[in-house]
């Protein structure tokens, strides 16, 4: 069982902040700095290049996919990482659509922007006739009918925090003929996972979210081991060739998900990450996912008490709930920065949605009592009338 009082201290929180944005950007464990400091000085500085081999470099995507293969339910040896998330949907997308020689790709409206639009960038570059077709999330299951050739979803809405069921709808597609690709964004240190009992084909996600890997840090995609060695990799970069340093003028798949490796891994991101992995290796999500839903009910009870000006929009159920509340609120902006400028820090999707996640590892009861206080005082003393407040950054 996951200590999670002993957890908190593992990570670094400043003084005075209750931190309710880990699903955007989790915080830095404290062993992190020390971690990517002795790559900097004892492998990058002591060894040079000899660093890829003797400091075990060009292995970590594949051993770091490991071990958040684990967290998602897959296979050994059918997770590697690398590259941005937006890279690996289009690699992921683009193996099932080669799998299919149906032409349209299914989505929903709550999946997050930037697969949508790596999906109309493949889109582009392929014969005319593939169409992208985004349906309402409550609608996708009534539209896996037989000219679908592949179902691209986000488990978790990353405004709402609505989850699909991965297992109901990856059979119904199956057995429609459809091939399924899931983006575990939002699911990934969030909720448990089970990719490889799913039957998922394909799965990606980030690790500086939930996975506390720090900004920038790489995503990871997953191939199920019966697609593995046959699935076309688009992008065949040069770490994804079956031997590398051949130097062959032809690209050559390598085997198996190493096949959708691309660009040189990014050795100091994957030495953060390995610090992150260090905790989440001693991780029960069963365990994550009660103390989740306790925090998560307990937030809404109590915002939804104190706060009637506020209203709901992520799912009352908390089965059909991801790890994070959404309410919305026409100043839902101005609320949100006069929130982070009380204390408690979330962050805001438009139109209008304040979005607080909640990641047991550092959060607790008391965390979530001082943080509805905060927003009910932001509500009743109406400080985001505040002209401060109502200033928008580049990010929101």
């Amino acid at each position: 069982m996951t200590d999670f009082a002993a957890t908190k201290a593992l990570f670094h929180l400043p003084d005075g902040v209750i931190y309710l944005d880990g699903n955007s950007l989790g915080p830095l464990p404290r062993s992190t700095p020390d971690r990517v400091a002795r790559t900097l000085r004892d492998e990058w500085g002591e060894m040079l290049i000899g660093g890829w081999n003797q400091a075990g470099w060009m292995g970590q995507p594949m051993e770091l996919g490991d071990r958040i293969g684990k967290l998602i339910g897959a296979e050994s040896g059918h997770v590697a990482l690398g590259d941005t998330l937006s890279i690996k949907v289009f690699q992921a997308l683009a193996a099932a659509l080669a799998m299919t020689e149906r032409k349209v790709i299914l989505s929903d409206s709550g999946n997050f922007p930037s697969d949508l639009y790596m999906a109309e960038g493949l889109l582009g570059t392929l014969e005319r006739g593939h169409s992208l077709r985004v349906v309402d999330p409550e609608a996708v299951a009534d539209a896996i009918t037989d000219d679908v050739g592949v179902l691209m979803l986000t488990q978790v809405d990353y405004r709402t925090g609505r989850m699909h069921d991965m297992a109901d709808l990856t059979a119904k597609a199956h057995a429609a003929g459809v091939i399924c690709v899931w983006d575990l964004a939002h699911s990934a240190g969030a909720v448990p996972l089970d990719v490889a009992g799913c039957a998922a084909d394909f799965a990606v996600g980030c690790t500086y979210k939930y996975l506390n890997g720090g900004p920038g840090a790489p995503a990871f995609i997953y191939v199920a081991p019966r697609h593995a060695r046959t699935a076309r990799p688009a992008l065949s970069g040069w770490l994804g060739h079956d031997a590398p340093f051949a130097f062959e003028r032809s690209y050559r798949p390598g085997e198996g998900v190493a096949r959708m490796r691309v660009g040189t891994p990014p050795v100091l991101q994957m030495a953060a990450l390995e610090a992150s992995m260090d905790i989440w290796d001693t991780v029960d999500m069963q365990a994550l996912r009660r103390v989740s839903i306790r925090l998560t009910e307990r937030f809404i009870e109590g915002i939804e008490a104190r706060c009637p000006g506020l209203t709901l929009v992520s799912p009352r159920d908390a089965a059909r709930r991801g790890s994070q509340v959404s309410f919305c609120h026409p100043e839902g902006f101005a609320m949100m920065q006069a929130c982070i400028g009380h204390g408690v820090v979330g962050d805001f999707r438009a139109p209008d949605i304040m979005r607080f996640g909640f990641t047991p590892l550092f959060i607790d009861e008391r965390d979530v009592d001082a943080a509805i206080a905060v927003v009910a005082r932001v509500l009743e003393e109406r400080l985001w009338d505040d002209p401060r407040y109502q200033v928008r950054s580049t990010v929101t």
